[in-house]
């Protein structure tokens, strides 16, 4: 049953992934990045806030937890296509837009779930 709910979620957050990044995507073009840094950031606060909720609230249901975290948010969020598209701008020689991609998708991305975690514990007091 556990393969059940990690595929289910691994299905809508793949397809919650490709839908959001291609709207993002048309909108401001791929010279940037910036639908994978996007996916990558609301990512990093989900997991921050519904680890929050899990954990902090003892809502340990392992069926929510593989549902939501490793399938939704495994399938989401896209560490694969982020490293590939950094490793892409340095071969282009686009040191600039390569070390604030990297930047933003490490230290926002902590920052990021942080957030999340926080915004669920300030609303939870």
């Amino acid at each position: 049953m556990d393969y059940l709910w990690v595929g289910l979620g691994g299905f809508i957050g793949a397809n919650a992934r490709y839908a959001l990044s291609s709207l993002i995507a048309d909108r401001f073009g791929v010279e940037f990045p910036w639908h994978t840094l996007f996916i990558n950031l609301t990512g990093s606060f989900l997991i921050g806030a519904i680890m929050a909720v899990l954990v902090d609230r003892s809502m340990l249901d392992s069926s929510l937890r593989l549902l939501i975290v490793v399938g939704f948010l495994g399938g989401y969020t896209t560490f694969s296509s982020y490293t590939f598209e950094a490793i892409t701008l340095i071969e282009r020689g686009d040191w600039t837009p390569a070390l604030a991609y990297i930047l933003a998708s490490n230290l926002v991305g902590l920052l990021a779930t942080v957030g999340g975690m926080a915004v669920v514990r300030a609303t939870a007091r």
